[in-house]
């Protein structure tokens, strides 16, 4: 049977339906290369647009579901197969039958006739202590060829990316060439309106995109349309070296970039082939810090002179970094087992890459920042309600990277770019753009960021033991907390992080955020022998804590639990901001609160979790569920942890990994919420 790209997802589903395995969950949507905000290809995988995980036959997206066509087919013994993507060429499907993701990798395993078996590996590295790696914007794609059969068999593979890499206007001019250098062959694509700090639909608008193998015998390569490159090599089993000049709208003829390797004779030892993908941009982030407006270059521009040196590195360091992520993954997955067992690690490895991939090193050697995009709900900039949880992953993998993160809000708001005495809520209304809000009109979150602050800066403090971080923040730091003790106690009608919920006066879980953000200052006050500000704020906290139960805790259920806000009897949210006080040691809750907390959840718990809070039913935050597990009883922990697992293997949403679902079906709520790094908070676990 044979299939375009019209028919190609019917027959998938006859060929390959319940065949593939998938290790240790199939999530909504397989992560390919996610890097960056701007490098971020997924394969859907969920009933709700989605083939259910298989490789060959659909295309490839960028987050926000915009193709990105990535294009791999095999010919074995003259015969031409399509293992990924879903091309319109004479071909049959290759059949997957198990698919394995670590944190930083995932694994498909594709069946070619039955001859030979195909081992496709998609590796965003993940080196979050090596920061000349880290700040690299690339992604590797590694096949392994072998026979299945045990006879020799003739086989040829080809690959190529589309235009559609380099932005989110389909009616944009793209340009591109072919070079090589230093025993490597690569296409560079790129925008021909470069519009740097610009996006359309999440996507840049300026940057070279590079795709990249090793040049060696029997490797050819084509520039052209869609139709004839894979075509060539789907009649021929190679391409023809030559270069298209054609420069045109990214749909006009779909312009493609393809690599044709003849793997000579494969018999039953492997032979591979190695691809990587990268964006490459020079300028990074436009920002307001102490220097006033300036620009900020990629990372990456410090240790290499220019893109080309960059790739060369990035391609030909293979080796080294598949070891160095390799060894992250095995721990991270370690470590998630020990703590709560395979269903926590379901979660863990799947937060990870996500995590990363909303953010991107700028800067230079001697001042380095770590800019976030508050990726889908509105693009912020270094958004600090979204920081906040992703921290957990920050302070388990590399607490440095705290630091960076928040040095640019440091910046900004001690240079005097803020006009309120609370802490600012991002540094810019879309990302790339982080020009701060100097007339005060960002979403005002006044006691969620204050307390957000000044427990992310103890914290870091704590795991760093660097003390002249708190000396040099400390009257900002005070500041913030001067604003907890007047609005803490009684929050006024504000928002909390879970600002698509609503204003709210008097938010119990608010309320509690900011007086452990009191009784965390008065932590900072004590490592750096402010005697007195220690006291002061230690007594204050103490104090609003007593009356904080009594407004807050519906003594009279059965059990008592955390009501949504003061005196509401009939309500109740998830008490995540207990986490607060095991993360930073502040001691300060008393143990009932969290035992009879811990009784209630195992109440009102549904099918994939606990409600977020009774304004919505059935709304519920994953990240803020494993906060809640991370300080619970060991069934409740468990409940929380299963129940997110089993959500991510059933939800129907084809989306990349969400932390806003519904409770009862395990739909995903909108499709605002997905690519968060927010996710990072199922490390809480192990930051504990």
């Amino acid at each position: 049977m044979r299939f375009s790209s019209l028919n190609i997802l019917g027959g998938l589903a006859s060929l390959t339906a319940g065949q593939s395995a998938f290790t240790p969950a199939r999530p909504p949507s397989l992560p390919l290369a996610v890097k960056s905000p701007y490098l971020s290809t997924w394969f859907p995988a969920g009933k709700n647009g989605g083939n259910g995980g298989y490789l060959p036959g659909q295309w490839p997206t960028f987050y926000t579901g915009q193709v990105t066509a990535w294009t791999g087919l095999i010919r074995v013994d003259n015969q031409t197969f399509t293992w990924l993507g879903a091309p319109e060429v004479d071909s049959d499907l290759a059949n997957q039958t198990a698919y394995e993701y670590t944190s930083s990798k995932s694994i498909f395993t594709i069946d070619v006739d039955d001859k030979v078996t195909i081992k496709a590996s998609f590796i965003s590295p993940l080196t979050p202590k090596d920061l000349k790696r880290q700040s690299l914007i690339a992604s590797y794609l590694n096949v392994e060829v072998a026979s299945k059969d045990g006879s020799d068999h003739e086989v040829q593979l080809y690959t190529d990316i589309s235009a559609e890499w380099i932005s989110g206007n389909l009616n944009a001019v793209a340009h591109w060439e072919y070079d090589t250098t230093d025993g490597l062959s690569y296409h560079k694509v790129w925008k021909q309106d470069q519009q740097p700090f610009s996006e359309v639909n999440d996507r840049a608008e300026w940057g070279n995109i590079y795709y990249t193998t090793d040049t060696k015998h029997g490797l050819t390569y084509q520039s052209g349309s869609d139709k004839n490159v894979r075509g060539a090599f789907a009649s021929n089993g190679k391409l023809d070296d030559t270069k298209d000049t054609n420069y045109r709208a990214i749909n006009s003829e779909w312009p493609v970039f393809g690599y044709a390797s003849d793997l000579g004779t494969v018999g039953s030892t492997s032979t591979s082939a190695l691809f990587s993908i990268g964006l490459y941009q020079d300028e990074a982030i436009q920002y307001l810090g102490k220097n006033g407006d300036e620009i900020l270059p990629s990372l990456w521009t410090s240790y290499f002179s220019d893109d080309v040196a960059a790739l060369s590195f990035f391609h030909k360091d293979f080796d080294n970094s598949n070891e160095l992520t390799s060894a992250f993954d095995e721990q991270v997955d370690k470590d998630s087992k020990a703590a709560a067992g395979d269903d926590y690690a379901i979660l863990t490895t799947l937060a990870a890459r996500q995590v990363m991939g909303a953010t991107q090193l700028v800067g230079n050697e001697a001042r380095q920042f770590l800019f976030l995009k508050e990726i889908s709900s509105n693009g912020n900039t270094q958004t600090i309600d979204v920081i906040y949880p992703a921290t957990p992953f920050f302070y388990y993998a590399n607490p440095d990277l705290v630091k960076l993160i928040l040095d640019p809000h440091f910046e900004n708001q001690e240079s005097g770019h803020y006009p309120y005495k609370w802490a600012i809520h991002d540094l810019g209304t879309h990302y790339p753009n982080a020009t701060g809000h100097a007339d005060g009109n960002d979403e005002h979150m006044p006691v969620e960021e204050c307390g957000n602050n000044i427990i992310m800066v103890l914290k870091y403090a704590q795991t760093s033991q660097n003390n002249d971080y708190l000396h040099e923040h400390y009257p900002i730091l005070k500041q913030w907390v001067e604003y907890l003790v007047e609005d803490s106690l009684y929050p006024s009608e504000q928002l909390s992080t879970d600002d698509f919920a609503g204003h709210l006066a008097n938010q119990t879980n608010l309320g509690l955020k900011g007086i452990i953000g009191i009784a965390a200052f008065a932590e900072i006050a004590n490592l750096i022998d402010e005697s007195a500000d220690a006291q002061n704020y230690t007594s204050i906290a103490k104090d609003y804590i007593t009356r904080w139960e009594a407004l807050g805790i519906n003594a009279a259920a059965d059990p008592p639990h955390a009501t949504l806000n003061y005196d509401n009897d009939t309500t109740y949210g998830l008490l995540y901001n207990l986490y607060n006080d095991k993360l930073v040691g502040t001691n300060l809750v008393p143990q009932r609160i969290y035992d009879d907390q811990s009784a209630f959840y195992l109440t009102v718990a549904n099918t994939y979790g606990v409600d977020l809070d009774t304004r919505n039913a059935f709304w519920t935050k994953g990240d803020w569920e494993i906060f809640c597990a991370a300080v619970a009883a060991e069934e409740t922990r468990d409940m929380f942890i299963s129940k997110y697992a089993k959500w991510v293997s059933e939800t129907p949403s084809a989306n990349p990994f969400s932390d806003l679902y519904l409770t009862d079906s395990g739909e995903q709520t909108g499709i605002n919420f997905r690519a968060r790094p927010v996710v990072g908070g199922v490390f809480a676990l192990l930051v504990l």
